[in-house]
This record gives structure tokens, C-alpha cells and sequence, in this order.
């Protein structure tokens, strides 16, 4: 592998901006799809890997769109149905963030389910706090999910386009 060549330093910037895309997801500081999306964008308008690199970038936005219409649609139907109210997710939001710079590594997640607990327990009482809590919980696991089978999808889809061109 001869990193002085143009088109493989492209291929490994791409491939690099597409994993941590992948990760991004999972790490939710990152835009994850977006980072994916971006990748093979990269690897579109530079590489010299002919014209079917446009096919696999059409494909990989597809795929980015969707994701990023269902991510917000299907979770939020179901957000919605639970009851919570934004103002939850805001204050979910609001200690997540604060978790983040408090307690490494897990202070994010710590800090969003007790704010959503605490805006819920105001809202709720104690006995409905935690179900609603774990409604909102689902609804925001389900998107997680979803945008990344949309990442690994362009993953894929980068990879056999890779592989064909």
C-alpha cells in the first residue's frame, strides 16, 4: 500500500471518516450519520475509482435519508404515544450534558435517564415516573438502532462499491 498515491490516501481517509461514523452513533457527541455520509462523499469527489463512485454516493444518500427520516419518525410516534413531553427530554438532555463533564465515560447516559426521571417524578408522582421514564428510554434506544443500521448500511454499500469499482 503506497500512501503516496493519491486515490489510496483518499480510500483510508474515507474508510476512517466512515468508522467513526459508525462509532459516532454509538458515542452520541458525534453526528454519526452525517460523518458517514461525508466519507463517501470524500471518496466520491476524489478518488479515481471511475464513475460508478457517484452510483455508490446516491446510494449511500438514499440510505442516509432514510435513516435520518425514520429515525425521527418511527422513535417519535412511539415518544408520543408514551406521553412524555419535551420538556422530559430537555431536562433529560440538560443533566445529560452536565453528566458528560461530571462523571467520564457514563455521565451522559447517567444524566439523561435521571433527568427524564426527575422531570417525569415531578410531572407523574413517584409511582409513574419510572414507566414513562422507560417509554422515553425505548423510544430513544429505537433510534439509536436505526441510525445505526443506516451508518453500517453505508458502510456496506461504500464497501461494495469499493470492492466494484
Amino acid at each position: 500500500m503506497d500512501l503516496s498515491d493519491s486515490g489510496t490516501t483518499v480510500t483510508i481517509v474515507a474508510g476512517l471518516t466512515i468508522l467513526v461514523g459508525v462509532l459516532g452513533v454509538l458515542i452520541p457527541v458525534l453526528p454519526g450519520l452525517i460523518l458517514c455520509w461525508l466519507g463517501v462523499l470524500f471518496w466520491a469527489a476524489l478518488s479515481d475509482a471511475g464513475s460508478g463512485r457517484w452510483v455508490v454516493f446516491a446510494l449511500a444518500s438514499v440510505v442516509a435519508l432514510a435513516g435520518i427520516v425514520v429515525k425521527y419518525a418511527w422513535p417519535g410516534k412511539r415518544l408520543k404515544d408514551t406521553g412524555v413531553p419535551t420538556s422530559s427530554l430537555l431536562a433529560g438532555g440538560v443533566l445529560g450534558l452536565i453528566g458528560f463533564f461530571v462523571v467520564p465515560v457514563v455521565g451522559l447516559v447517567l444524566g439523561f435517564v435521571l433527568g427524564i426521571w426527575l422531570a417525569e417524578r415531578t410531572r407523574l408522582g413517584a409511582g409513574q415516573a419510572w414507566p414513562s421514564t422507560r417509554g422515553a428510554l425505548t423510544a430513544v434506544g429505537l433510534a439509536m438502532l436505526v441510525e445505526f443500521a443506516a451508518a453500517l448500511a453505508i458502510a456496506v454499500v461504500w464497501v461494495f462499491g469499493l470492492l466494484a469499482t
